[in-house]
């Protein structure tokens, strides 16, 4: 099947109220126009034209170059927004139209609406509505044959009363398509060229029309404001939740977890309040994420435990691992089996060994740590020289004390030990003992400073 996908994303977006062209307003952590270009690859078409307007700068940029756009410099309406890629949509083919604004519509919809325009000249994707107000109106005879499509502005009271919306989002023979463009006119109450229009010229031609409807009301939500962004945010994170818990996952309070990207979880992942899944996310089995914790682009793996307040980007968790509470795991961080990362410790771009402990209110970074090492409360490597960044190795069995300072470039052999409190600029041995501070003095003599009162002063 030969298949063009025409997106119109033109529109400027006025009762958004924002200077972010409408559809980069995000959905799940990704602009809408993202969720639209997903829905539409997966149909593997010949090609995918978007036409963009207004904000067309910063909606390329966002999104790419190397999708086919089309600017539309003046927004005369549907029908003028498509008209503008009629001369490269491919003849004997299919031409399927999507928008921009209309984030959550679902392959398999558009699957169902394609198979119908195989065997019509015209398939429209249509909605019955409890309240149509807004949405244009499906004409029909008594025979239930479709006639053709008025605009809310355009309706008469009566044609107010059908329940059966026009969704927007139609499949055509595109001969047929790129015949009935040019003869659109703008003679309505918005002085625009609408698609809709082709409706009528089939049924004038005597050429079949079907209609499909959705498999969710929720695909064919639109956004045009700021309430019904939040709307369609709040479809999709049901939507991505309730898969997840279909899958084994459970989610403590589904209603306080946001998701903003893909999640793939095993079976047993626990889910505790507040939590932010963002961007590519792996659980593995028996995971548990606790309270309040932000996890980006991340592996944890089975059966480790993420503990409340912390902070995970870009970060790979072997099995069996333990972090948190109030940690964070910058991008670079991997952790492997067994390992601990504790109360208020960062780490950065590092990697932690098999059962290596990092419990307290220590910065790691661009470190790589053996194995069964224990990193003492305080600790910090000393990465940065205010030029570049420096490495620090720390050997398998090695203890370092509380409050130390590791100045890298430097490496700790294989069970060396650091006593707590030192300042460590140099290389040291396996099984060594390296003390590095400053000689304790005892004054015994010394007398504590007192305060003098202002009345000892004027004497």
């Amino acid at each position: 099947m030969l298949l063009d996908v025409v997106i119109l994303a033109a529109g400027k977006g006025s009762r958004m109220r924002s200077k972010l062209p409408k559809v980069l307003h995000e959905v799940g952590g990704r602009p809408m126009l993202a969720h639209v270009f997903k829905a539409a690859e997966s149909l593997a078409p010949n090609n995918v034209f978007t036409v963009v307007g207004h904000g067309a700068d910063q909606i390329q940029e966002k999104l790419g170059s190397t999708h086919n756009w089309i600017l539309q410099e003046q927004q005369l309406g549907t029908g003028h927004a498509v008209s503008q890629c009629a001369n490269q949509l491919t003849s004997g083919g299919l031409t399927l139209i999507l928008y921009g604004d209309v984030p959550l519509i679902s392959a398999d919809t558009l699957r169902r609406l394609l198979k119908e325009a195989q065997f019509h000249s015209l398939a429209l994707l249509t909605l019955d509505m409890p309240d149509p107000t807004g949405y244009g109106r499906i004409l029909r005879s008594e025979q239930g044959d479709i006639l053709g499509i008025v605009e809310q502005k355009d309706a008469t009271s009566a044609e107010k009363e059908i329940k059966e919306v026009n969704t927007g989002i139609m499949a055509c023979s595109t001969d047929a398509l790129t015949t009935w463009l040019p003869k659109l006119k703008n003679k309505n109450a918005q002085q625009e060229y609408y698609l809709t229009d082709i409706v009528a010229m089939a049924v004038q031609e005597g050429k079949s029309i079907v209609s499909v409807q959705p498999n969710h009301m929720f695909e064919v939500e639109g956004v045009n404001n700021r309430q019904q962004l939040a709307l369609v945010e709040e479809f999709y994170q049901t939507q991505h939740i309730q898969s997840l818990m279909k899958q084994g996952v459970t989610f403590v309070n589904p209603k306080t977890v946001t998701i903003r990207g893909e999640v793939t979880a095993e079976t047993d992942v626990i889910v505790d309040v507040n939590v932010v899944l963002e961007g590519s996310i792996v659980l593995g089995e028996d995971v548990y994420i606790g309270p309040n914790s932000i996890i980006k682009n991340s592996i944890v793996g089975q059966s480790s435990r993420i503990e409340s307040n912390s902070l995970l980007e870009q970060a790979e968790i072997g099995r069996q691992c333990v972090v948190g509470p109030f940690a964070r795991l910058r991008p670079g961080t991997k952790l492997m089996d067994q390992s601990k990362v504790g109360n208020f410790v960062e780490i950065k771009k590092s990697q932690i060994g098999v059962g290596s402990k990092v419990n307290h209110l220590s910065y790691i970074g661009d470190a790589e740590i053996g194995e069964h090492v224990n990193v003492g409360a305080g600790t910090i490597t000393c990465n940065y020289d205010g030029v570049s960044k420096h490495k620090t190795t720390i050997d398998d069995n090695a203890f370092i004390g509380s409050n130390s300072a590791l100045v890298a470039p430097v490496s700790i052999g294989r069970s060396a030990t650091v006593a707590a409190g030192s300042v460590v600029t140099k290389d040291v041995p396996s099984n060594a003992l390296v003390i590095a501070r400053t000689r304790q003095i005892i004054n015994e003599q010394w007398q504590r400073p007192k305060k003098v009162c202002s009345s000892e002063l004027k004497d």
